[in-house]
């Protein structure tokens, strides 16, 4: 089966999500029977559109020497935007990775919507619109009869979705933990080995791991971002980032870490829901941990999360993330996904 891609967003996941299509082109093709092609991709420069196909390693070469989708020969165009590239273009799934954008979702949101309208399905690692339009999104979706996965979203190869999601669908989840955002938890642990903040910050910003807007990480942003899908999808609450409390790592100094180890604990950003009396109370702060606490054996250039549920108990779960290849290969799993599971 041909699955025809509207590939959104070409920065560190995007590109990355394209070399792992040319990559992994004959295992998908043997194990899946699905044949993935790029017929539009779209950056900031503009878009490009052939039906037959688009060459990846064309745009892989455009991106590495500096260039965007308007210099594609022949198909380049600089004056399309992306909402128009998705009304123009002959694809079945829009894989949208622009930079996320917390103030309006775009254009993100603008590029989901339409491709909605077409009955075209979403791939997705883009927090903004998901954050700022869940509800709306989904209930389009289901309207057109088409299908937005976005496990790439929340703690990028870590199937937290789909774990919470699908596998726990028959279960009451009763709390969520969670150290999801890679960039403080590498900040807070590599202070705790006496390098400084600012130190720190950097050499995860060269991995391509940290946000573009840096306070999105370290003020606790991005971990309320992902507490936000997962109450979305997972803790079936309609949630918005308003709802959660919000506290990040900047108040965090050099003593409380020394002082946390010398007492056999251990300071994490947590991302928490907890469900009391049927309501939920959604909280992201730096937090003290016992040694025994899951959570506390999560290093840096990890993330991880626990679950809690009625009847299938605790689950603990870590991932080793220290570039965006895993974010991209969870955004191909979605794309899979999208044909071969119901």
């Amino acid at each position: 089966m041909q699955v025809r891609l509207a590939v959104v967003g070409l920065g560190n996941v995007g590109t990355r999500f394209l070399e792992l299509v040319q990559r992994k082109q004959d295992l998908i093709r043997q194990r899946f029977e699905l044949d993935l092609i790029v017929t539009a991709a779209g950056d900031t420069s503009g878009g490009a559109e052939y039906f037959k196909a688009l060459d990846i390693p064309i745009i892989l070469a455009l991106k590495q020497s500096g260039k965007g989708m308007a210099a594609y020969p022949t198909h380049g165009r600089g004056e399309m935007d992306m909402v128009e590239l998705v009304r123009s273009c002959n694809a079945d799934v829009l894989v949208e990775n622009t930079l996320t954008n917390l103030k309006d979702g775009e254009p993100g949101l603008s590029t989901m919507r339409e491709a909605l309208q077409r009955k075209m399905h979403i791939a997705t690692a883009n927090k903004g619109p998901l954050v700022l339009a869940y509800q709306e999104l989904f209930a389009l979706a289901k309207q057109q009869g088409v299908k937005i996965l976005h496990s790439a979203a929340v703690c990028g190869g870590l199937p937290v979705v789909n774990i919470g999601r699908r596998d726990l669908g028959a279960s009451d989840i009763t709390k969520f933990e969670g150290v999801v955002n890679g960039t403080t938890n590498h900040i807070l642990d590599a202070m705790a080995h006496g390098e400084t903040f600012d130190a720190a910050l950097k050499h995860i910003q060269a991995l391509g791991i940290a946000e573009a807007d840096p306070s999105l990480d370290v003020d606790g942003w991005d971990a309320a971002n992902k507490l936000v899908i997962v109450a979305n999808a997972c803790l079936h609450r309609p949630t918005k980032l308003a709802d959660v409390r919000v506290e990040g790592i900047r108040g965090v100094t050099p003593e409380m870490i020394a002082q946390a180890k010398a007492e056999g604990k251990v300071i994490k950003l947590v991302a928490r829901a907890v469900q009391a009396r049927g309501a939920w109370k959604l909280t992201v702060a730096p937090e003290l941990l016992d040694a025994a606490h899951p959570l506390a054996s999560v290093p840096g250039g990890y993330m991880g999360v626990l679950y809690e549920t009625d009847i299938n108990g605790q689950i603990f779960t870590r991932i080793h993330e220290e570039n965006p290849y895993p974010t991209a290969a969870a955004v191909l799993r979605d794309v899979i996904n999208l044909y071969t599971q119901s």
